[in-house]
């Protein structure tokens, strides 16, 4: 069992244990810091560790009750200077409004600087962050974003440059370019950045009206996000506490390697489109010992609506998500609607789905586009606890104002045009589902584009004996089921190896324009 290093900064590592189990260790065990216990009787496969010193060598060692094992050492980063935010006159009192001294901390920091918000609650508006340094918020830090939108600056959704050929693209929302408020946290165009901690990130959306009006303008723009990384390169976010978001939690948005690593996002459950974390027309992304709680979907991997995606043609591409847990959300993992730049090379692995509406959903429709292609799709070693229907792939999704039109619901084969998304393989494996209720699986291609390949091995999808009646997925003229055991519609190639299904009514599989089926399923 080896133990891999995923962040280290100057003041800040975390770890990753190598084993074969979602999430969780078998055993819990205390962490070993030059020989001292820094963490007691943890038990998740990936944890951090705070307070550490510059360019400094440690030793880390795990122990259990029976043993010691993955020891390693490790060096911390070098770091220039350290400024704390109250010498720039922040006060911290959850009263006085501490925007002008952090922002100033912010900006005065030169390469190689730490930023640091000591223990106290700092009332903000919105934040900018700079090329080269370190936010970190100590344990009990809040940074709380204030109800005023008089104090929030508007990003344009886009301008066009003195060429009048090019766009300078800032605000955006639901996948088009649009004029949307800036977030607590927001990058625009900047490069190697941390931003670590134990701290919180409180939107306090509960106390204020964001989610009063949540699809419609109020003060000139859209909905902030709580962190939100437009065109950003090299960034790491590392175990802070994010709660009550406005809208979507974190957007990275057009940007590269993105690491979210070891944190906690936390929603009320009854909150409107507060999705955990929302990549658009990402590239290199690593989502990796993140606990969910939210108001929607948990993971929602995007990447803009037809405008975007046939200007630009900016996929969401090789991301790994692992070792997270996902509850309470509409969706664990999610890709679309917003996918008419594509989306592929996602793979997830040793997650834990507990109590979401649906586990891995894809969700696209007519009029998304030529360059909307979803592939290489992978989830292997997940653990599903009461998700309602596991698996749902639905290219007749109902959304945009047009959604419910005939056009979008439509059985008949339309021609294949420029508006015709696609979508490529999807792989399941070592999958353990118990407490379903709707349905196992359902997976709903258009006929004029069926979805090319739908593959399970080593499943098993168990449904709880008394079921609520629901809809699988978001399409029109779908009837209410429960207990529905695997259903395809408009796929290629479906493929079942050493799969079991129990407490389904009726057909165990059941198909519609199904061209090529292996299965060797066991009831």
């Amino acid at each position: 069992m080896a133990l891999n290093q995923l962040v280290i900064t100057s003041r800040s590592a975390t770890f990753e244990i190598d084993n074969n189990q979602a999430y969780k260790c078998e055993e819990n065990y205390d962490v070993l810091l030059n020989g001292t216990v820094v963490i007691k009787n943890e038990n998740k496969n990936v944890f951090s560790l705070f307070d550490l010193q510059p360019n400094t060598s440690y030793e880390i060692e795990l122990v259990t009750r029976e043993k010691r094992f993955c020891q390693t050492t490790f060096k911390t980063n070098d770091e220039w200077l350290c400024l704390n935010v109250k010498k720039f006159g922040a006060i911290g009192d959850g009263i006085h409004e501490d925007t002008p001294a952090i922002q100033g901390a912010i900006l005065a920091a030169p390469k190689g600087t730490t930023v640091r918000i000591p223990k106290g609650e700092y009332l903000v508006a919105p934040l900018f962050l700079k090329d080269d340094i370190t936010l970190q918020l100590d344990e009990g830090a809040v940074l709380k974003l204030s109800h005023d939108r008089s104090r929030f600056p508007i990003l344009p959704g886009y301008t066009l440059a003195n060429n009048e050929e090019e766009e300078y693209l800032l605000g955006t929302w639901e996948g088009n370019p649009l004029d949307m408020f800036a977030s607590l946290i927001t990058g625009i165009g900047v490069k190697n950045v941390n931003i670590i901690g134990k701290g919180t990130l409180d939107g306090d959306a509960q106390n204020a009206d964001w989610w009063d009006y949540p699809r419609v303008k109020k003060g000139g723009a859209y909905r902030p996000r709580m962190i939100f990384l437009n065109q950003c390169e090299n960034i790491t976010v590392q175990g802070i506490n994010v709660q009550n978001s406005p809208c979507w939690t974190i957007h990275p948005y057009l940007s590269k390697n993105i690491d979210i690593i070891d944190i906690a996002i936390t929603n009320d459950k009854n909150s409107p489109n507060t999705d955990g974390i929302d990549p658009e027309s990402c590239e290199g992304l690593r989502l990796i010992g993140i606990n969910f709680s939210v108001g929607d979907d948990c993971i929602a991997i995007k990447a803009g609506k037809l405008y975007m995606g046939m200007t630009y043609h900016r996929p969401s591409k090789d991301f790994i998500i692992r070792n997270c847990i996902m509850q309470y959300g509409h969706g664990a993992v999610v890709i679309g609607s917003e996918m008419s730049g594509g989306v592929k090379n996602i793979t997830v692995e040793r997650c834990i789905f507990k109590q979401t509406d649906r586990g891995l959903r894809i969700k696209t429709r007519r009029g998304r586009g030529k360059y909307a292609v979803i592939e290489a799709v992978t989830f292997k070693n997940i653990v599903m606890d009461d998700v309602l229907t596991p698996f749902v792939v639905n290219m007749f999704y109902f959304c945009d104002p047009d959604g419910k039109s005939e056009y979008v619901w439509s059985k008949e084969k339309y021609p294949v045009d420029d508006w015709t998304p696609h979508l490529g393989g999807f792989h399941f494996e070592e999958i353990v589902c118990t407490g379903a209720e709707v349905a196992g699986g359902y997976f709903a291609g258009l006929p004029e584009m069926p979805i090319e390949s739908v593959s399970f091995e080593k499943v098993s999808i168990h449904f709880k004996k008394e079921a609520k009646v629901g809809t699988p997925a978001m399409m029109s003229y779908t009837d209410p089921v429960k207990h529905l055991g695997l259903y395809f519609m408009n796929v290629r190639e479906v493929s079942i190896k050493d799969m079991t299904i129990t407490g389904y009514e009726g057909q165990a599989i059941q198909t519609d324009k199904v061209d090529r089926i292996k299965s060797n399923f066991k009831g």
